[in-house]
């Protein structure tokens, strides 16, 4: 019997009411046209429209090895999904297995009543801890999800450009400084940022400037309540963006992230400040070019301790809607997916760094970026301690450095609007 083709929707018009999703969801979370686990149909549902080609590659992988067992995989425009999310899940059409948020972002979805926990039915043990962080409830400190994949920050950067131009990646702020001159000298852009889509700025402000804040040190301060979003270090970090405007695109808050992409893949720009998820994307764009990954060296004025670091965070977790028709067959999807065979598979196919520890890399990007985080590795704070109320860190720091790269606010500024924001929700620990 020939099994059903998988469908992956991207939904591109503004969202109607509600009998309208329901018309594009899945019916009754999964059928069956047999009994017990004969003729199962597993839906899950996701915001990675780029990733179609890799899951249908390995749920068919998993269909294999349970027979009568099928997988639906949807997945949606990424900025409308968790409004149809919360609609799927909250009537009788939504997803058996449902991507879900990290960290803050999660939490919406838990408090709804919505997912199985799943304290005692999957193993996290051996999981880095800021990664089995982002699968929790705030609350009640139950497991709700298994988490996908760990994203880090990475400057990416064209091997030609830089060996055309004499260079090798910077190892210390003054050769970072002078390698972006002598490729804007050379004619290209050297930093490609894409600041009209404010949510990608709070990480190139990880990628160019962690280790002027103190990285991890910060976070354990800002914690405490021993330091704040106002300290020197954290304003002087912010300030770092602004001084690399120069090296940015012209009207850089005009250009999109696609832009940037496109400018980096096309050999215009020389570097492209981002995320490990970034990668398949640009690989994917050009196949020839020649990527490499560098850390950016501490700017002057570091903290003492402090250096070249990768910011990491957990991402893309998948969960069990308490609503499935199928909740047996959708927990032993689940718990397949905290193993080393589907870790592997999202390495290999999705081209991202798996969240189950002992993964091992083909694409020597991917190794280097997981071994970065593993050897100097930092939260990206803003998201994983300050996504748990609103207004979030990154929200205000997204719109913030839009601000500074107008001009209408200085770093100071900046700073002072995501302290008080952050601020109306953050308590610290002491």
């Amino acid at each position: 019997m020939t099994r059903p083709a998988r469908r992956s929707t991207a939904l591109v018009a503004v969202l109607g009411a509600t009998a309208a999703l329901a018309a594009c969801a899945p019916s009754g979370g999964g059928s069956d046209s047999g009994s017990g686990d004969k003729g199962t149909t597993l839906t899950v549902w996701s915001w990675r429209v780029e990733d179609e080609a890799a899951y249908t590659k390995i749920f068919d992988a998993y269909e294999k090895a349970h027979p009568g067992v099928t997988v639906d995989f949807k997945a949606f425009k990424a900025t409308e999904y968790n409004k149809i999310l919360a609609t799927g899940l909250a009537g009788s059409d939504g997803p058996d297995v449902p991507q879900v948020r990290s960290y803050g972002q999660l939490q919406t979805t838990v408090a709804s009543d919505a997912l199985v926990p799943l304290d005692g039915k999957v193993d996290l043990a051996g999981w880095d801890d800021n990664v089995v962080a982002s699968a929790k409830g705030k609350e009640d400190g139950k497991i709700y999800s298994v988490p996908l994949a760990r994203q880090t920050t990475v400057m990416f950067y064209n091997e030609d450009a830089f060996a055309k131009n004499g260079l090798k990646a910077p190892t210390t702020w003054d050769e970072f400084m002078a390698a972006n001159t002598k490729l804007a000298s050379a004619g290209m852009t050297p930093i490609a940022v894409g600041a009209k889509d404010d949510w990608t700025l709070p990480i190139v402000h990880e990628v160019l400037a962690a280790p002027r804040f103190g990285g991890k040190a910060f976070q354990d301060q800002v914690a405490s309540g021993s330091k704040d979003f106002t300290d020197p270090d954290w304003v002087a970090s912010v300030k770092v963006v602004k001084d690399l405007e120069k090296f940015m695109p012209k009207n850089v808050t005009g250009v999109a992230v696609t832009d940037a992409q496109t400018l980096f893949t096309a050999g215009k720009a020389a570097m492209l400040p981002g995320g490990s998820y970034d990668l398949a994307v640009l690989q994917k764009a050009n196949p020839q070019m020649k990527i490499g990954v560098m850390q950016v060296p501490p700017p002057p004025g570091s903290p003492s301790g402090s250096e070249a670091t990768t910011a990491g965070w957990a991402d893309g977790n998948f969960a069990v809607s308490k609503k499935s028709t199928h909740q047996a067959q959708a927990m032993d999807l689940v718990k397949w997916m905290s193993t080393k065979e589907f870790g592997q598979m999202v390495a290999d196919d999705v081209k991202q760094i798996s969240a189950v520890p002992g993964v091992e890399y083909k694409d020597p990007l991917l190794k280097s970026m997981s071994d970065n985080y593993q050897k100097a590795g930092s939260p990206y704070l803003l998201l994983t301690d300050f996504r748990y109320g609103a207004p979030s860190g990154t929200d205000l720091l997204g719109k913030g450095i839009q601000q500074l790269l107008l001009g209408s606010k200085d770093a100071s500024a900046v700073s002072k609007d995501l302290d008080t924001g952050v601020k109306t929700w953050f308590k610290p620990a002491s």
